[in-house]
């Protein structure tokens, strides 16, 4: 693959480095595939996707593909995956519907890196069942309980999760559209779900501490235009640390890497695209030299905290090299770029507009 068809921010990220990132990553891989949190560490099928998108954006396809043909292998016969595995062995055999819908994002991701049609026709089926597990979990709002278990659904919504799950159906719908396979159900589904997001906030468990809480609506796509960059701007100076990025919870002094990124990935939706590549920039005193980024640092003392360097800290920042750059072909996966809305209609943008 060419530098320039890998993602590289100017006076920030290089390509090479880029793909170094990628290959600190590729390095954790294990043998059936799975990609953990670090070396020894458990994988969880939410960030071992996002980890496998990282893979695909910096070229590196073959463990991308090893990675994918684990989630299609580890898929339970309901559609679900567990929560947590290491070394093979379920240490959380619960369900997460934010964890099973995100196959969604990563084949839609992978396809439109690719252009790969046999991949997609052999993930469709894993997709479907996903999704239609993760729908069945859908309350009386059209929020997402967030976890079920042997005995049942857990009673609570989150808003993190149900708006990553908001972008994943998304995301399925343009696989469904791909295939001429059309979901009438998933496409109700999505509008309750978005709606419940943007204006029945009272519907999710309250964890206003949490950055993700913040910015995630606006990544999903659920809150847009005008209301998202009032969303924004309201708890910036809540969490933003000028030249450090922002804190993972509200009242510690502990920016993370991968929160982060996701904001940048955020800005860049809505066109603040000034903040996200100054957000960008600031989180990279986190960088190592093989690559590998520290999961956060506790700015009070200076200390890394905690003291690991996970794969999913250096995924999320190859994705927002990608939406600053424009480089693949998904850069604007997370700008909803060619993504159904369901019942809401539909919204596209390019990555040269500046309102999205």
């Amino acid at each position: 693959m060419l530098t320039s068809e890998i993602p590289g921010v100017p006076g920030v990220l290089t390509p090479a480095q880029c793909r170094q990132t990628a290959e600190s990553i590729a390095a954790t891989q294990e043998s059936s595939g799975a990609l953990p949190w670090f070396p020894g560490g458990h994988t969880d099928p939410w960030d071992h996707i996002e980890n496998a998108m990282a893979l695909t954006a910096a070229g590196l396809l073959e463990p991308a593909r090893a990675a994918f043909e684990w989630s299609r292998r580890m898929q339970r016969s309901d559609g679900s995956w567990p929560i947590q595995l290491r070394n093979g062995v379920i240490e959380d055999a619960n369900s997460d519907s934010n964890f099973c819908a995100y196959i969604a994002t990563g084949v839609w991701h992978h396809v439109l890196v690719t252009g790969d049609r046999r991949f997609a026709e052999t993930m469709w089926p894993v997709v479907t069942k996903a999704i239609d597990f993760v729908l069945d979990m859908q309350l009386n709002r059209g929020e997402i309980a967030w976890a079920r278990s042997a005995s049942g659904l857990e009673p609570e919504a989150l808003m993190t999760g149900c708006a990553s799950i908001y972008h994943s159906i998304r995301c399925a719908l343009a696989l469904a559209d791909y295939f001429d396979d059309p979901q009438p159900e998933w496409e109700v589904a999505v509008g309750r779900l978005g709606h419940a997001i943007a204006h029945h906030p009272e519907a999710f468990t309250v964890k206003d501490r949490w950055s993700m809480e913040w910015y995630y609506p606006v990544l999903g796509g659920a809150v847009h235009g005008a209301a998202a960059r009032a969303r924004i701007d309201e708890r910036w100076d809540d969490f933003v640390v000028p030249g450090l990025g922002i804190r993972c919870v509200d009242d510690r002094p502990w920016v993370t890497g991968a929160e982060t990124c996701e904001l940048v990935m955020a800005l860049d939706a809505i066109g603040d695209t000034v903040r996200a590549r100054e957000q960008f920039a600031a989180m990279h005193h986190l960088r190592e030299a093989d690559g590998s980024y520290w999961t956060g640092l506790v700015f009070a003392d200076g200390k890394r905290w905690p003291e690991e360097r996970t794969t999913w800290t250096g995924a999320a920042m190859i994705l927002a090299a990608d939406a600053l750059s424009c480089t693949t072909p998904a850069n604007g996966i997370f700008r909803g770029v060619g993504l159904p809305r369901g019942l809401e209609g539909s919204y596209d943008c390019e990555c040269a507009t500046s309102d999205r």
